[in-house]
């Protein structure tokens, strides 16, 4: 599988994909200059149960780290995994 990653000056989206297919993909949007907002995460069905979902919140975590700046899972999928997760915490 290939993560790919698309982005413009106001949101930008991780993909994913097997093949052609679309395994799953969150969806972001910048809150200024320093905060990322996760507005929604979704797998595909045939997907479910294999931690795509997991993958793509950590992917926008690295993406922060990387930029520093903080992220704001509006999302309650991405929500529940910063809850769970404390290595991730540093990015909220």
């Amino acid at each position: 599988m290939e993560i790919i990653h698309k982005q413009d000056e106001d949101s930008g989206k991780f993909q994913i994909m097997d093949g052609q297919n679309t395994a799953g993909q969150i969806f972001y949007s910048w809150l200024g200059k320093d905060r990322i907002v996760i507005n929604h995460t979704e797998v595909e069905p045939a997907y479910n149960g294999q931690g795509i979902g997991k993958q793509l919140v950590y992917q926008v975590v690295e993406f922060a780290r990387e930029k520093q700046v903080n992220v704001v899972p509006l999302c309650t999928f991405a929500k529940r995994i910063f809850e769970k997760s404390e290595e991730i915490r540093d990015v909220l």
